[in-house]
């Protein structure tokens, strides 16, 4: 599958953008890990909002393999047209634009999935956006769903408007907005935009184990699957999906001794990006992912949320799986 100058060996299986998730130093493993490559957080379009913290952070792209792919969210043309080029002078080598977040807060602005009930609008945006970088030679692809509601579904004529704005690529999360992450994945709709329209599209959505991912693309014809909430905690997941659609054969989980190297370089990662005390609190949500299920994994999260130095997060994980490996227990 190709994105502007970009070629990805098949399988296609890129990281779904999350906010407060996909952060760099989440995009890094995930990619060492068998992503293909992976968008960031969510960054508003109105440049008035990018000096603060998060926003800056969501915007260092420093040490990043190519692709570097940014995600931007907006509702007025020309706002998206000039964020657009403005990240591309910061380092993004392809756009992303957001019509396909469900959160109030985003949809309220008219950004989003919101956009879907406005096929002109998302017209001029992503024409806008795509002229904005063509002298730069930076492709542009669109992240969306299947409509604003199960009455109001129009993902072919979406479909349509990308191809025909000069869109790379198209992703699409199978559920209406009205949807959010509730109900099954409509494979049915993406299987039907994939047969419409001419530039690669990539299915999002309810795929959870390389089983569905090998499922989906045969029952769709899709160029690739995303992969976003099945990667929160097991990061591995990207290469396992790999090794199954290219052998046929399962992947064997990752030893204790791996997932404790993962787990710690994730940490430090996270500490060393955001500085001690962000680092620390950002920690937390990402090592409840990881041991979710794990034995004596929730004794351990209410002691890791309580620490405030990441020093003793570090210790306190060490400890956990020296243990468990002396007892040979599976973590």
């Amino acid at each position: 599958m190709r994105i502007g100058p970009y070629l990805f060996d098949d399988p296609v299986v890129p990281l779904a953008p999350m906010a407060g998730v996909t952060d760099r130093p989440f995009r890094a493993l995930c990619r060492q890990l068998g992503a293909s490559y992976a968008a960031t957080e969510m960054v508003s379009a109105d440049q008035r909002l990018w000096d603060t913290p998060k926003s800056r952070h969501r915007l260092d792209h420093a040490g990043e393999g190519d692709p570097v792919m940014v995600q931007i969210a907006g509702g007025e043309p020309q706002m998206m047209a000039a964020a657009a080029r403005a990240n591309v002078a910061l380092g993004a080598q392809v756009i992303d634009i957001n019509m396909g977040c469900p959160a109030k807060k985003v949809c309220n602005r008219a950004a989003g999935s919101a956009l879907l009930r406005d096929e002109t609008l998302v017209s001029r945006i992503l024409e806008a956006v795509v002229e904005a970088v063509a002298p730069q030679g930076v492709p542009v692809t669109l992240k969306t769903r299947t409509g604003w509601s199960p009455e109001q579904r129009n993902l072919l004529r979406i479909g349509q408007i990308a191809a025909q704005a000069g869109i790379a690529a198209i992703a699409v999360h199978g559920r209406t907005r009205a949807c959010a992450y509730g109900g099954r994945a409509e494979y049915d709709s993406i299987r039907a935009l994939k047969a419409a329209v001419d530039i690669p599209v990539i299915a999002n959505g309810d795929v959870r184990t390389p089983e569905d991912a090998r499922a989906v693309l045969a029952s769709t014809g899709v160029d690739g699957v995303m992969i976003g909430r099945a990667a929160q905690g097991r990061p591995w997941i990207f290469r396992e999906v790999r090794h199954l659609l290219r052998t046929g054969e399962p992947l064997p989980p990752p030893e204790a001794a791996e997932v404790r190297d993962i787990i710690l370089a994730h940490l430090d990662a996270l500490h060393r990006f955001y500085g001690s005390a962000r680092g620390v609190r950002t920690a937390r949500k990402h090592l409840g992912w990881y041991l979710a299920g794990r034995p004596g994994g929730e004794a351990l999260r209410r002691r890791f949320v309580q620490l405030e130095d990441a020093r003793a997060q570090l210790e306190l994980v060490e400890k956990y799986f020296e243990e468990a490996l002396h007892e040979g227990l599976a973590a």
